[in-house]
């Protein structure tokens, strides 16, 4: 048997795994800082609930990449495609929770969809979520969140902000009927074109017309002040206030890279507001690396009723992340976590000890294993880049002291234990 992994699956090895979680407690930690808690859903939801017209909806990219399964009841089950309609779902069970609920999960999610570079089958994706208040304020915390995720990983974006209602509006004024399709299609202009968005249009059967109206509005270079004047829908106008206000926010709270983009839409049917996706500043990696906005009307719904349930938070694609990290870091990419190597020389009890009063101490440290001779034993920590050996032998022993060996700078240091503790923490 010719042993391979599923197709748009992979095993992920300990250096990105290390970066992986790297990214993880980072992003944890600043969700934490802004009031955030931890959730956790299950990875199986029944059809039903992902097929929701007012989750995925049938049309949506994403329903159609949904994996689906039956249980041994014959129930139609599907993995979740996403962190969010898991979410409205537990919101809408659990309607006495107190507001605002601020929640973060980090988990997998499951696409059935075209493989490519920054795109697989199983990804993680790490998302905050703010529900119960329709304050812009929420909105723009949820931004500065991002903000303070990428400047504590030191990479550089631009976040690329625009508001459903602006969008909707301005399809409505172009006459456009059916915006769910039109907006679908819309939302790929950065990845086919306005040549590939005007062909998909008229392949869904928009006129030619209607097709020029939008790309009249439609421009990614198109701002705020020169679109006001051009609006005459009421809902275009009460989402470009509504971006009005939210930017009056970002100065104070220090959020840089704001870039205002009519074009960008979201393919998912539920947001109904504020709308965001987040890049890399230098192209060097060019699929989002963070998505979201506000989504309103998909919780009450799941609740049986009209009630409106506000809502908004933001997607962050952790393996993308990795990806982009990894370019960065690819001179420095660690192969262990390791701190420090203990190599003992005919001392593994003392060894062993000394081991355990290193961890007791907080520092990362493993111990060889065997009868491997020093040599081999120094070998084997520079291939995995560990910085510090420890060489315990009888003769140091003597003198109750171990030898300290620096392997980035080869220098070499005999001290007590208390020694090395002092020096590595």
């Amino acid at each position: 048997m010719e042993l391979q992994t599923a197709k748009g699956v992979r095993d992920i090895p300990p250096e990105e795994k290390i970066i992986k979680n790297q990214i993880v407690n980072t992003l944890v930690t600043v969700f934490e800082l802004y009031g955030f808690d931890p959730l956790e859903t299950p990875l199986l939801e029944r059809y039903e609930t992902l097929a929701a017209k007012f989750a995925a909806g049938e049309a949506s990219d994403a329903l159609k990449e949904t994996f689906k399964l039956k249980d041994q009841g014959n129930r139609d089950l599907g993995l979740r495609f996403d962190l969010t309609v898991p979410l409205a779902r537990f919101m809408a069970m659990n309607p006495m929770l107190k507001m605002p609920f601020k929640r973060y999960e980090v988990g997998p999610v499951f696409r059935d969809g075209p493989i490519k570079a920054g795109s697989v089958r199983q990804f993680w994706q790490c998302d905050i979520d703010s529900i119960g208040s329709t304050s812009l304020l929420a909105d723009a915390e949820i931004l500065s969140v991002i903000g303070a995720v990428f400047e504590a990983l030191k990479l550089e974006v631009v976040i690329k902000v625009n508001n459903r209602q602006l969008l909707s509006g301005i399809l409505a004024q172009c006459n456009i009927a059916d915006q769910e399709q039109a907006i679908i299609t819309i939302d790929k202009l950065d990845k086919i074109g306005p040549q590939g968005v005007s062909a998909e249009l008229q392949q869904k059967g928009f006129s030619s017309a209607q097709i020029k109206a939008i790309f009249s509005l439609i421009r990614p270079s198109i701002s705020l002040a020169e679109l006001k004047p051009k609006l005459q829908n009421a809902a275009a106008l009460q989402g470009l206030a509504e971006l009005e206000e939210l930017y009056s926010y970002t100065a104070p709270l220090g959020i840089k890279n704001i870039i205002f983009d009519v074009s960008l839409a979201r393919g998912l049917a539920y947001y109904t507001g504020t709308v965001y996706e987040v890049f890399l500043k230098d192209n060097s990696f060019t699929s989002s690396l963070v998505a979201g906005g506000r989504w309103d009307n998909m919780i009450g719904k799941f609740g049986g009723g009209n009630r409106e349930v506000p809502a908004v938070g933001a997607a962050f694609g952790i393996d993308r992340i990795m990806m982009a990290l990894s370019l960065k870091r690819k001179d420095s990419i660690k192969k262990t976590q390791t701190l420090v190597y203990v190599i003992p020389l005919n001392t593994v009890e003392q060894s062993l000890k000394i081991a355990q009063e290193l961890r007791k101490k907080g520092l990362r440290t493993s111990v060889s294993l065997g009868k491997k001779g020093l040599s081999k034993n120094l070998e084997y920590a520079a291939s995995l880049k560990i910085k510090y050996t420890l060489i315990i032998g009888e003769d140091e022993l003597k003198q109750q002291k171990v030898l300290l060996r620096d392997l980035e700078s080869g220098t070499e240091e005999l001290l007590t234990v208390k020694g090395v503790i002092r020096k590595l923490k």
